[in-house]
């Protein structure tokens, strides 16, 4: 097991209290992804599921944008030239992306502000929890390229979020969606202020990584995990991972806090 590790290059990184903090580093162009932006992202989440130092992760916007997803010079420009190898490469780096963050281990939270589009889209989608402005504008606009909605995942996560019909309509013109529709489609958790965004983001993290850590990891192992089993295999795997989790301390802590009419303080283990 090791650190967060936060001397990145392509993205900017922090850890505070247990609570990493992410952003795309380039917001004169509106936060675009890069092949190296992306590789990097994807690695840093497949090494974050064995970090101890963090329990939580915020991707928060940078310079009024959360990001306007894949660089319009630097990759599609390329990919255009490139072979099919090359492109089912780069395709299935990119879904690879998505793969760490919902494989992490830790609450993923999107804190959406401003443009939100394509690949930058697809991240917040694959957060756990996302927390917008009004002002934030979301599309995924992949169609509006000459691609198919059908993008890192896009069309197995998006409709269990905001319904198959929507998605399509998403899909099909490229639109934005309005963060007051984000809200009442499920796609957003909750519209709060720009000035007080990354506020709002950091309290509903401190809230989360004050409870039980290992539980909140087997939380999101079965959210992604359920979805492809029967309600039977459900049930046997929410057993099973009760179960472990009832041999944690955490859960022996609860129970004596309970008993003692005190807040249990929870360790992660």
């Amino acid at each position: 097991m090791t650190d967060c590790k936060t001397d990145v290059v392509h993205f900017n990184c922090r850890v505070e209290n247990r609570i990493a903090h992410i952003s795309l580093n380039r917001p004169e162009r509106k936060n675009p992804l890069t092949f190296e932006s992306y590789a990097e992202m994807r690695d840093w989440f497949r090494d974050l599921h064995y970090a101890e130092n963090v329990d939580a992760v915020i991707i928060a916007p940078n310079g009024g944008n959360f990001s306007s997803g894949g660089d319009v010079h630097e990759i599609i420009g390329p990919l255009t030239k490139m072979s099919m190898k090359e492109l089912l490469q780069f395709t299935r780096m990119t879904g690879d992306l998505v793969k760490a963050i919902i494989n992490c281990g830790k609450p993923v939270i999107s804190a959406v502000d401003g443009i939100c589009v394509g690949a930058g889209a697809i991240i917040a989608m694959a957060s756990d929890l996302r927390i917008a402005t009004p002002e934030a504008k979301t599309a995924f606009l992949f169609a509006r390229v000459g691609l198919a909605g059908c993008d890192m995942g896009a069309c197995a996560i998006l409709p269990r979020i905001i319904g198959q019909g929507r998605a399509a309509e998403l899909f099909y013109t490229g639109r934005s969606m309005s963060a007051d529709e984000g809200e009442r489609w499920g796609f957003y958790n909750k519209l709060v202020s720009a000035d007080t965004l990354e506020a709002e983001a950091l309290s509903l993290a401190e809230r989360i990584i004050e409870g039980p850590n290992f539980a909140h990891m087997m939380t999101k192992t079965m959210l992604q995990q359920e979805w492809s089993m029967s309600i039977d295999q459900a049930i046997e795997a929410e057993a099973q991972a009760q179960a472990l989790c009832m041999q944690t301390g955490d859960f022996k802590r609860a129970f004596e806090a309970f008993a003692n009419k005190q807040k249990p303080v929870f360790e992660g283990n």
